[in-house]
């Protein structure tokens, strides 16, 4: 109040007389642009001046409209009531975990990463496949379930280890486990019996080197290649290693062998095609990448990343080629697979150039065609559809044939001949 009554007082024409103070807290209140502002009881004599004052310029009969963004008053409360006003109720953040088990199986096929899943059962069925050997459903069918349950276990561990850092991401914010959906200890009870079950079917149902191979996947996935992906970029050829198992199991599963050189060509290919693949991914999710703490090439080493994806696409082609050479396919594979391969080079080539969202966009969409592509291309072209019961049969029949000729040559110089007589 003393300073209401020491500050000098101005005078204008179109102003009533009043202090600087008030004066500015007038011109401050009225240029105000905030909607939410709580009202004193400045507001009103900040209108009444604002009146006068149009009121002596303009015409008596013009009325004043005001903004009402402005001027934001209570709507029951007097002017002269210092009552707050009331604040709508806001909901609180943390809320009380609730699983509804109607949808528990959409909850689970949220928690294998069902996408994923699908692709490891795909290859794995491609590498049975493509595998020399007559064809058994039953093993066939088994080894698929075994590898799909088993892949759903990594995944949902994978899930469990990644809450905090999912929650930072906007490609994975909306998981089960960070909205809640499932609690931790639903997740590890499903891991344990996916892991327990899949590699049990593995192991009974169709041979022990596909389960051994399985839980080798198992353990990369979950105790190596998710902590990894926080400490170093060589977590994506741990990665890719773990996406090359799967074929190795299905022509494990058909032969019951891995020592073949055709075994490795189609995890060879699975294990070329993720650095394009993945690389070309994560080249548009950097930000999210670096604000979750992830180590990935596209975000420590670009240039690291550009060149990889190129590297690992021309080893794709040379190992197209390889395939026929060790008889797993014939040579028509080759010269059907050329214009892929190398249309597949051409937008590596363009990603390591250009480096930007769509170059990197149209790497990753068409590394999803390829793969199904080439992996229809190595069906067809099979060399071998049938092992051998017809080898094994020939493998025989020049086997007796050798013995009956030694033992004829054996006898004529053992026994002699009437000729000789």
């Amino acid at each position: 109040m003393m300073l209401y009554f020491f500050t000098p007082r101005i005078c204008r024409n179109l102003l009533p007389c009043t202090s600087t103070s008030k004066l500015l807290t007038t011109l401050y209140s009225t240029c105000s642009k905030q909607k939410s502002k709580e009202v004193v009881n400045m507001h009103e004599s900040c209108i009444e001046i604002r009146e006068k004052n149009y009121n002596h310029i303009s015409p008596a009969n013009t009325q004043i409209t005001l903004d009402p963004d402005k001027y934001v008053l209570p709507k029951t409360s007097s002017p002269n009531s210092n009552k707050e006003t009331t604040r709508p109720f806001e909901e609180p953040q943390w809320k009380p975990m609730q699983v509804e088990f109607a949808h528990l199986h959409k909850y689970c096929l949220k928690l294998s990463k069902i996408r994923l899943t699908s692709l490891v059962v795909i290859t794995t069925m491609g590498g049975y496949a493509i595998a020399p050997g007559m064809f058994d459903l039953y093993t066939f069918t088994m080894c698929s379930v075994g590898t799909a349950l088993v892949s759903s276990a990594a995944n949902a561990v994978n899930q469990f280890f990644e809450v905090p850092f999912d929650a930072q991401m906007s490609r994975t914010k909306n998981r089960v486990l960070v909205r809640g959906q499932l609690t931790p200890v639903h997740a590890v009870l499903f891991a344990t019996l996916s892991g327990v079950t899949g590699l049990t079917i593995l192991y009974s149902q169709v041979n022990p080197i596909t389960a051994m191979l399985g839980a080798i996947n198992l353990v990369l996935y979950t105790l190596i290649y998710t902590p990894m992906k926080r400490i170093s970029i060589l977590n994506t050829w741990v990665g890719s290693i773990v996406g090359a198992i799967p074929p190795l199991m299905g022509w494990a599963g058909c032969t019951g062998d891995i020592m073949a050189p055709g075994a490795w060509i189609m995890s060879g290919l699975l294990y070329a095609w993720q650095f394009p693949h993945f690389n070309a991914l994560s080249w548009n999710l950097r930000p999210d990448y670096s604000r979750a703490g992830y180590r990935m090439m596209s975000v420590t080493n670009p240039n690291l990343c550009r060149k990889t994806a190129l590297r690992y696409t021309a080893a794709l082609m040379g190992l197209s080629y390889l395939a026929p050479v060790l008889d797993v396919t014939n040579w028509y594979f080759a010269a059907m697979s050329t214009p892929l391969n190398s249309y597949f080079l051409y937008l590596a080539w363009k990603f390591y150039q250009n480096s930007d969202s769509a170059s990197s966009r149209k790497l990753f969409r068409f590394s999803l065609v390829y793969l199904p592509v080439l992996m229809i291309l190595l069906l067809v072209n099979k060399k071998y559809w049938f092992i051998g019961k017809k080898k094994t049969d020939t493998v025989t029949n020049d086997e007796n044939y050798q013995k009956e000729t030694f033992l004829s040559n054996l006898s004529r110089l053992i026994i002699p001949t009437t000729s000789s007589v």
